[in-house]
């Protein structure tokens, strides 16, 4: 009877264990720089379209339909704290997460190229249900940068969520780009299934900075 009591509990704990070892390795495929959550978030400077609701966002609403959002503000907004809770609650639901910064990102090209890994690199977001592309166009993109970002918008569209943040406004988004068709070609297919909020107010970072006496728990 023992030995039945032992068994019975070991296959009664393997589906959590199983769940807990799939979030594990979901979480580190992702590679998020830190684990932030939206408990205490503050939305109240962040600015939904018209007709979209929080419970929206939050719920994962535009993932389920393979729709993009450009998260838009000045530096210290809480654009990726926002971005990177969301990808850690896609996880809790199973989906499989990208979080990259940009800049690195459309630095692999010609890395990828010397090493042959561009095509690993594309099946590797190409596994993502959400891929999140931080600080989008804070470095501006050459003619091979632009070209793989082209891949990975143009491989996502209607199949994946893509969050990009940005501190560039959205109108000028072509100037980053070192090619006007590509950045054409991009920019259509984000505005086609794509929503911008915005983030305003003053800096996180700056309200809560330990040079200004605040305490760590603030």
């Amino acid at each position: 009877p023992r030995q039945l009591d032992a068994i019975d509990r070991m296959l009664a704990t393997e589906p959590a264990n199983r769940e807990a070892s799939k979030r594990a390795r979901l979480m580190r495929q992702a590679r998020f720089p830190a684990p932030k959550s939206l408990d205490g978030y503050d939305f109240a400077n962040v600015r939904l379209p018209d007709g979209y609701t929080k419970e929206q966002l939050t719920g994962l609403d535009f993932a389920a339909k393979a729709q993009d959002l450009v998260f838009y503000g000045k530096t210290g907004r809480g654009k990726t704290h926002l971005a990177t809770a969301l990808g850690m609650l896609a996880i809790e639901q199973g989906r499989s997460v990208r979080f990259r910064q940009t800049a690195e990102l459309v630095l692999q090209p010609g890395k990828a190229k010397r090493d042959g890994a561009l095509d690993s690199l594309l099946r590797d977001l190409a596994r993502a249900d959400l891929i999140i592309l931080d600080e989008f166009g804070y470095v501006p993109f050459d003619i091979d940068g632009a070209r793989l970002l082209y891949q990975i918008i143009a491989g996502s569209y209607e199949r994946r969520s893509i969050i990009f943040t940005t501190n560039i406004e959205f109108s000028k988004w072509g100037t980053i780009f070192a090619d006007d068709k590509l950045a054409a070609a991009i920019i259509d297919r984000i505005v086609h299934h794509g929503r911008l909020i915005e983030f305003t107010g003053p800096s996180r970072r700056v309200s809560q900075a330990l040079m200004f006496g605040k305490t760590d728990n603030q």
